[in-house]
């Protein structure tokens, strides 16, 4: 069987497995994508506001107040959120308001909770 290229020290066992695995499996930049993607969940600040945009659409002024933070630290966090299409805003008068950006976002924050509630 093969071996491999970096260091491994390792034969292969089921090299046709390893084939249609690597075939399967996005390209680099997918990957640093999807990293990207789930390191935004390592933050508390950024989940404690995916969590309350999952049950309602809120302003800034509203976050702030339930989270117990200032406007600015929520801001920053949604600049964030939105940058990486997590969330989405619309305005009302003087005041935007975020929701979380689209279904797979809002099945992913309920995944979550589900999985460390079992």
């Amino acid at each position: 069987m093969r071996r491999s290229k970096n260091g491994c020290d390792c034969e292969a066992i089921h090299g046709d497995v390893i084939e249609t695995v690597k075939r399967n499996i996005p390209d680099m930049n997918k990957t640093v994508s999807i990293a990207d993607f789930f390191a935004v969940f390592g933050d508390r600040t950024r989940i404690k506001i995916l969590l309350a945009l999952d049950q309602s659409p809120m302003c800034v002024c509203d976050l702030a107040v339930l989270l117990d933070m200032t406007k600015s630290v929520i801001s920053h966090q949604l600049s964030s959120l939105k940058k990486i299409n997590l969330v989405s805003s619309h305005k009302e008068g003087k005041h935007s308001y975020y929701a979380l950006a689209d279904d797979h976002i809002k099945k992913i924050i309920e995944m979550a909770v589900e999985h460390l509630e079992e």
